[in-house]
């Protein structure tokens, strides 16, 4: 369930609750019973592409070495 920060509009305290999404709780001040307002939060950054990070999955370059290639390689070398 996700968690929800509340602040009490004749308190002023900041307290959690944790509820369902869909659910409209009549949520009270956990201090004094006052009435209650939702604080919204910013959402986390969240990069999508390719190119921020080394551990991305960027497109690369070079032409991948398929494992048929690796065996012609190897007799190659072995004929040498």
């Amino acid at each position: 369930m996700p968690t929800y920060e509340y602040r009490c509009v004749e308190c002023e305290s900041n307290f959690e609750v944790h509820h369902g999404i869909n659910e409209e709780p009549g949520i009270r001040c956990e201090f004094c019973g006052g009435r209650t307002k939702k604080i919204f939060q910013p959402v986390g950054i969240v990069f999508k592409g390719s190119g921020f990070y080394k551990t991305d999955s960027k497109k690369s370059k070079e032409k991948p070495i398929s494992s048929s290639d690796k065996s012609s390689d190897k007799a190659e070398s072995k004929k040498s």
